[in-house]
């Protein structure tokens, strides 16, 4: 019985292990309120997987366009592998095509043209073998809008701290 447990708690963390997170846009949730999300996936080349599974990928500046039907990322910094020549590797701010059903396509292709909203990614995680981009529909919040957002946080913080004090 204890060989079937310990399988299970192998799979267990095997699991854990391939859906993680690998890089995160935290500015992106500070300067934007984000109104909607979508898991899409990204078109890389090797020496990009390599470098992302390192934790060499920097979301912070990047954003997507649609341009031609297709949904594209421009901006994101993904470093140049370190074990890879300069022949076989990677331009770090190259533009990479995003994969999404043509529907929610079209649905975000609507909504940034109608309301002026912007795409941003807001994280790169690792499903199984697949690396998976979450790009948000996000409206920039004003000065005062990013002070509310902050005092409103705070405000739950001190509750739920109150609340674990009694």
């Amino acid at each position: 019985m204890a060989k079937g447990g310990a399988k299970k708690a192998a799979a267990a963390a095997a699991r854990a292990a391939a859906n993680r997170m690998l890089a995160d846009n935290r500015q992106a949730r500070h300067q934007y309120e984000i109104l909607e999300t979508l898991e899409t996936g990204i078109e890389l080349v090797g020496t990009e997987v390599k470098s992302i599974r390192n934790g060499k990928a920097n979301l912070r500046d990047g954003f997507c366009l649609i341009r031609n039907g297709e949904l594209q990322l421009h901006n994101v910094h993904i470093s140049p592998h370190t074990h890879a020549g300069n022949y076989f590797n990677h331009d770090p701010l190259r533009t990479r095509k995003l994969l999404a059903h043509r529907r929610e396509i079209d649905k975000f292709r609507g909504l940034v043209d109608q309301k002026g909203l912007t795409l941003i990614p807001l994280s790169l995680q690792l499903k199984g073998s697949w690396i998976k981009l979450t790009i948000g529909l996000g409206k920039g919040r004003k000065l005062h809008d990013k002070r509310a957002a902050e005092k409103e946080k705070q405000s739950k913080k001190d509750v739920k701290a109150a609340m674990e004090r009694y």
